[in-house]
C-alpha cells in the first residue's frame, strides 16, 4: 500500500504521432502500472472492504440497468477497484471506460445496507486515472482552458456567459443554423443547442446587490450560493431564490468572492484544485457570519454539503469545513424547516410531475421538501412520477462525453414523464433541467409540456 508513485510517461518519450496513449504497448503498460500505484496511494482501502457484495445496489443503478453487466454496476467498479489495490489486475482501457461510464448518481449509496461511500471512491479512482491520463493535446488544451482559467475565476465565467449571449442574440445562432453549421456537431449537441436558455453577462449580485434584506421580521440572515452556470444561463432562478427566502423571512447574503463549488472539478478527476476552490467558498461564507449556505442546485449542494470530507486532512480548513458543511441547505429544505412558507396559487389548474436530483436525493437526502412544497401550491395537481428517482442522464458533462448512454437512460426517463400525462415537469437542478427540456425536444411534446425549476415554478405562484 506504500509502494511509491511511479509518474506517468509522457507522450513525447513514446512518440505516437498524433499524442494518443494507446499508441505503443510500452506506452499503455507504463501508464496501466502509474494508474495501479496512484490507486493504491489514493484509494480508502476500508471503504473498498466494506462492500459486501450483496448486490442491492444493481437495480439502482442506472448503466447496469442499461447494460445487465456486472461491471458496469457500483459492487462489480468497487471489485475492479480492489482487484487494482490489491495487484490482483492491471488496470487497462477497459478499466478506465467502466469508470468513465459511471454516472456518479450516487443511486447506489442510499439503499446499501453496508453504507459504502461509492461517491467518494469513484472520485478518488477518477483522481487517479486523471493523474495517469495522456489526452490528445487539444483535449489538454480544453480541460486547462476550463479547470485552470475558466471555472476557478467568476469573472471569466461571466465573459462566458456574455459570449454565450453574444452568440444568441447577435443573429450568430440564427446564421449558424441557416447556414447548415450546426450539421458539423453531433446530434445530440446541435439538440441541446436548441435548448439552452438565454445567457446573461450580469449574475444575480450584478442585479440584486450582496445584500438583500428579509421581508418583515427576520428569521435569520442566509449566505445564498450563486453558482457558476447557474449565475450566467439561470440567473432568473437565482434572483426568484433571493425572492422566496426574503419572502419566507430571511436576510440574504450574497458573498461577491465565491466561486464554483468544486463538483465538477471533482467529477473530472481534479481533487486538488476542487480542495483549492472548497477553502476559497469557506473563507467567503464564514466571513459573511450566515446562519444557514442555500443552494438551488442539487449537484452543487452535494458538493458543498460534503466539505468537510473534502478536507477533512487538512488541518489549517477541516473545522471550518465541519462548519460549513452543517450550514448547507437546499433551498426547499430551508424554506420548510425555518421559513415563514408564503403562499403558492396557479392562476389555472394544472397537473405537475417532479424529477429528482440524483445528488440532492441521494447526497443531501432532500427528496421530500421539494415534493412538499409543490404540494402547497392551490390550482397544481401533484402525480408522482414513475421512478422519478431514477438518474435522467445529465450527470454535469456526461451526456456530452457519452452521449448514447445518456440518449438511452433519457429516453426511458420520458416514457415515465409521457405517463404522468403532466403540463409541467419541475426539478430542482440546473443540469437536470436542461436534461428534461432536451427530452421534451426529442420527443416533439414542447407544445403542451414545459420543463421548470422549482424555484421558478414557486416564485411564479406565489407573484400569481
Amino acid at each position: 500500500m506504500s509502494a511509491p508513485v511511479k509518474e506517468p510517461t509522457s507522450v513525447k518519450e513514446h512518440p505516437s504521432g498524433d499524442g494518443i496513449a494507446n499508441a505503443s504497448a510500452p506506452c499503455a503498460d507504463d501508464r496501466a502500472q502509474s494508474l495501479a500505484a496512484r490507486m493504491k496511494l489514493t484509494l480508502d482501502y476500508d471503504e473498498l472492504t466494506n462492500c459486501m457484495r450483496c448486490g442491492f445496489c444493481q437495480p439502482a443503478c442506472p448503466t447496469f440497468r442499461e447494460t445487465g453487466l456486472e461491471a458496469a454496476s457500483p459492487r462489480g467498479r468497487i471489485a475492479l477497484m480492489k482487484a487494482v489495490v490489491d495487484g490482483v489486475m492491471t488496470p487497462d482501457d477497459q478499466f478506465r471506460a467502466q469508470m468513465d461510464l459511471c454516472l456518479g448518481c450516487r443511486a447506489c449509496e442510499p439503499v446499501c445496507p453496508a453504507n459504502v461511500r461509492y461517491g467518494r471512491l469513484i472520485e478518488q479512482t477518477r483522481d487517479a486515472m486523471e493523474r495517469t491520463a495522456q489526452h490528445r493535446w487539444w483535449v489538454s488544451a480544453a480541460r486547462r482552458l476550463a479547470f485552470r482559467h475558466v471555472f476557478p475565476r467568476p469573472k471569466r465565467v461571466r465573459l462566458l456567459g456574455g459570449a454565450l449571449k453574444l452568440y444568441q442574440r447577435s443573429g450568430l445562432r440564427t446564421l449558424a443554423r441557416a447556414s447548415g453549421a450546426m450539421k458539423m456537431f453531433p446530434e445530440h449537441i446541435r439538440q441541446m443547442e436548441k435548448i439552452l436558455p438565454d445567457s446573461s453577462s450580469k449574475g444575480v449580485v450584478q442585479r440584486l446587490g450582496t445584500y438583500v434584506p428579509a421581508v418583515g421580521a427576520p428569521r435569520g440572515t442566509v449566505g445564498m450560493f450563486r453558482g457558476c452556470i447557474m449565475d450566467f444561463l439561470f440567473v432568473d432562478t437565482n434572483v426568484n431564490t433571493v425572492k422566496l427566502l426574503t419572502q419566507a423571512g430571511f436576510n440574504v447574503v450574497i458573498p461577491d468572492n465565491q466561486n464554483c463549488c468544486g463538483a465538477l472539478f471533482a467529477h473530472s478527476g481534479e481533487l486538488e484544485q476542487a480542495r483549492e476552490l472548497a477553502r476559497n467558498n469557506i473563507r467567503a461564507f464564514r466571513e459573511a457570519g450566515v446562519d444557514y449556505i442555500v443552494s438551488n442546485a442539487g449537484g452543487c449542494g452535494a458538493m458543498l454539503i460534503e466539505y468537510d470530507h473534502l478536507l477533512h486532512d487538512d488541518p489549517a480548513f477541516a473545522e471550518d469545513a465541519e462548519w460549513f458543511a452543517k450550514r448547507v441547505k437546499d433551498i426547499a429544505e430551508l424554506l420548510l424547516e425555518k421559513g415563514d412558507v408564503p403562499k403558492f396559487r396557479e392562476a389555472e389548474p394544472v397537473t405537475v410531475t417532479y424529477q429528482d436530483s440524483c445528488h440532492l436525493r441521494n447526497v443531501m437526502r432532500a427528496g421530500t421538501a421539494p415534493r412538499r412544497l409543490l404540494g402547497r401550491v392551490e390550482n397544481a395537481t401533484f402525480v408522482e412520477m414513475k421512478e422519478a428517482d431514477r438518474c435522467c442522464g445529465s450527470a454535469g458533462t456526461y451526456n456530452i462525453v457519452q452521449p448514447e448512454m445518456s440518449m438511452d437512460i433519457l429516453d426511458h426517463k420520458m416514457q415515465n414523464v409521457k405517463d404522468t400525462g403532466a403540463r409541467v415537469l419541475v426539478t430542482s437542478n440546473p443540469g437536470c433541467l436542461l436534461q428534461m427540456k432536451l427530452g421534451i425536444e426529442r420527443e416533439g411534446l414542447s407544445d403542451r409540456m414545459r420543463a421548470v425549476h422549482l424555484v421558478d415554478f414557486l416564485a411564479e405562484a406565489m407573484e400569481k
